[in-house]
Formats: C-alpha cells, structure tokens, sequence
C-alpha cells in the first residue's frame, strides 16, 4: 500500500472518530439540557453538573451558571413577595384574592380583623360572619361599590367594598378590596345632629326666652285675677321647663376635650360601684367588676368614663336589673374591652337602632342624652360604644378602647 493511502485511511478513521466523537457529545449535551429544563420547570434546583473532568467541563460550568442565576432570581422573587406581603399586612385595607369555585388565594391580616376571623379559606365562611356578607363577595363586580353591615368583636361594622378581575397564571380571579367606614358614618351622623341641634335649640331659645321672661313681668303686677294669675304661672313654668330641656341637649354640642391621663381601670369600676352603691341597694341590685386581664391600664378622660359607667349601671337599674357585671379584658389586637351586663329587661328589637339617637328615649322621664353623650365621649377617645346584646338572657353595653 502506498503512503498516500496509508495518510488517507488515517485521515478517514480520524474524521470518523471526531464525527462519533462529536455526535456522542452532542448527545450527552442535549441529555443534559433536557435534564436541566424538566428539572426548571418542576421548580426543582437540588441539581448540579460536575465541573472536576476536563471533558465537557466548560459546557457543565455553563449550565451551572444558568442554574444559579435562575436559583437567584427564584430567591429575589420569593423576597419580593414576602415584601408586598408585608407592605399588605401593614395596610388599613381588607384584601381579598377569590378563585372562580370561591376560594381565597389570598387574604391579608387586616381583612381576617375586619371580618372577626382567624383564618379564611373560602368565601363560604363569611355565613358565619353574616349572610348579606358572603352573599355581597360573591355576587360583586368591577363596576360598583357596595356597603355591607354586619357585627364581629368590636360590635357593629360598616364597610365598603369594591372589586376588579385579574388574571394570575392561567385562572381568573376576583380581588376584592374592603374598608372600615364606621367611623366616617359615625362621625358624619354625629355632625349632622350636631348642626340640627345647634338650630333647634337657637329656634326654641329665642321663642321661648322673651316668653317666660313676659309672664314672670305680668305676674309682677297687681290687679290680676287669680284666673289669669294661674295661667300666667303655667306659662312661666313651662317656658323655664323648656328652656332647661334644651339646655340640657346643647351639652351634645359642647363636650369638652377629654383631659387624658394613665389609670388603673380597677380603681374607676370600683369608684363607680360606690358612687351607685345606693341606688342599687334600694332597688335590689348588685354591681360587681371582673377582670379578665391582669393589670388593665387606661389612657382616658377618668372624669368622662365614670360618666359613661355610671349612666350604663343606672340605666340597668331602670331596666329593673338585679345583676350588673361590669368586666374589663385586653384583646389579640391589643385593643381594651369594656362590657356593662345586666339581666333587666331587653331592649326591644325596634328601639335596638335608635337608642344612640338624641331625643330618643324609652323612659317616661328621659331626655335621651346620656347614650348619645356617652356615644361623643367615646369618639373622641377613639374608641366606640355599641349595644352588642339584648336578649332574654341579658343586655350587654360594650366599650372598645383601640
């Protein structure tokens, strides 16, 4: 055989080995990288190619390196969320993510306070909390605001809701956003009786006043019969009636602001159990305190909260009450619960809602400010007073201190 074929043969086999060579690595590549991609795509990374043999350790570095840069960016992402989720926790806003069959992808811990749950895994829950609730999150849209009332802890909650759809991956959901308006509606009730207050009163004062002045001059001079004395007398006295009845309402539109000061919430119920101690003997009752937290210190007006008490205790008495509890307790949200129990008679489901209504009264001789005075002091604490119960079994008053 000739040197040229001998050279040609070589360079044959060489060839076809590099082919072999190149295809059997060609091979190996794509394995790998199928392995790497199914690997990605189970969000499984508890892999890693070997970089020590000097064959295919540059395409193995490669692949190394693609893997650590999703690793990281899989680590950035987890951190973002962990952050929004924070951000979320840490805002006044009830949020909500709801799956088309009703269950909730997301839910962050203000919505959990402002519905009174623990936890929430589906919409069907909100039937505990109240029916026109978990009706209004399921039939919501993106084109209204809707205003659902209903009671949890901290006794009667407003709130208003919106919703707008979204697209997470490939399923539609519902994100639906609520907020606490209670104290909006609140505040712009108390205004709005406030300002008819103001009216009426000037109105009544400015008749009145020249009225009883008038009569008490006639009755003054001498000559008059004694028919036209008594009537005189009458109009004197009625005027004077009138003139302190709207006095007394004019209190709703000047409370003073409340002097704060740190006290020991024992010490005030115990105050005010004898400061009505009297009261309650005559009428067979009992005024006691419990105290469900150790050491409950509050940050109020002393002089405003006995007020408040002490109109709770009597109006119990009233009720011909024959235990009053008043108990005190510090909740998860750090927030103090204050509750005046009595066994008197309930307040009747009609009189439930205008209780707190200046002028309203159910006593023949009330004048229907103390709960609506009461009401304004607690506002102005930031805090609130609501009749949580009335029943058969008992009537319960509730102060939240927040």
């Amino acid at each position: 055989m000739s040197n040229i074929a001998i050279i040609s043969l070589l360079l044959t086999a060489v060839a076809l080995s590099a082919t072999v060579s190149s295809m059997l690595t060609s091979k190996k590549m794509r394995r790998k990288v199928s392995y790497m991609l199914d690997a990605l795509e189970d969000k499984e990374l508890n892999f890693r190619f070997d970089e020590r043999r000097l064959r295919g350790r540059k395409f193995n570095r490669t692949l190394n390196r693609l893997r650590n840069i999703f690793d990281k960016e899989r680590h950035e992402i987890i951190e973002q969320e962990k952050y929004f989720g924070l951000l979320l926790d840490h805002v006044k806003t009830g949020i909500t993510v709801i799956e088309p069959d009703g269950r909730v992808n997301y839910c962050n811990n203000t919505a959990l306070v402002l519905l009174g749950i623990a936890t929430l895994g589906h919409i069907r829950q909100l039937r505990t909390v109240s029916e026109s609730l978990y009706n209004t999150f399921q039939t919501i849209s993106d084109t209204k605001e809707e205003r659902v009332s209903y009671y949890n802890e901290s006794g009667k909650v407003t709130i208003s809701i919106t919703a707008s759809a979204a697209t997470i991956g490939k399923a539609q959901v519902k994100v639906i956003a609520f907020n606490d308006i209670s104290n909006e509606i609140a505040e712009n009730e108390q205004q709005s009786w406030a300002k008819l207050i103001r009216v009426l009163t000037h109105e009544i004062m400015n008749t009145v006043t020249p009225i009883a002045s008038l009569s008490e001059t006639l009755l003054r001079f001498d000559g008059i019969n004694g028919e036209i004395k008594s009537g005189l007398n009458t109009i004197s006295q009625s005027s004077r009636g009138l003139i302190k009845f709207v006095d007394s309402y004019r209190n709703l539109t000047k409370v003073a602001p409340p002097v704060r000061r740190a006290f020991y919430f024992r010490e005030l119920a115990e105050r005010v159990i004898g400061l009505t101690k009297e009261q309650t003997l005559i009428c067979g009752a009992v005024c006691t305190y419990i105290e469900k937290s150790d050491d409950i210190i509050l940050y109020a007006d002393e002089g405003q909260i006995t007020q408040i008490l002490i109109n709770l205790v009597k109006n119990a008495i009233q009720a011909d009450a024959r235990k009053v509890e008043i108990t005190a307790e510090i909740n998860a949200s750090e927030h103090i619960i204050i509750n005046v129990i009595n066994d008197g008679t309930p307040i009747s489901k009609e009189s439930q809602e205008e209780i707190f209504v200046p002028f309203f009264t159910t006593k023949q001789e009330g004048t229907g400010i103390g709960l609506s005075l009461s009401r304004q002091i607690m506002r102005m604490h930031n805090g609130t007073l609501s009749l949580t119960r009335s029943d058969h079994k008992c009537t319960i008053f509730t102060m939240i201190f927040k």
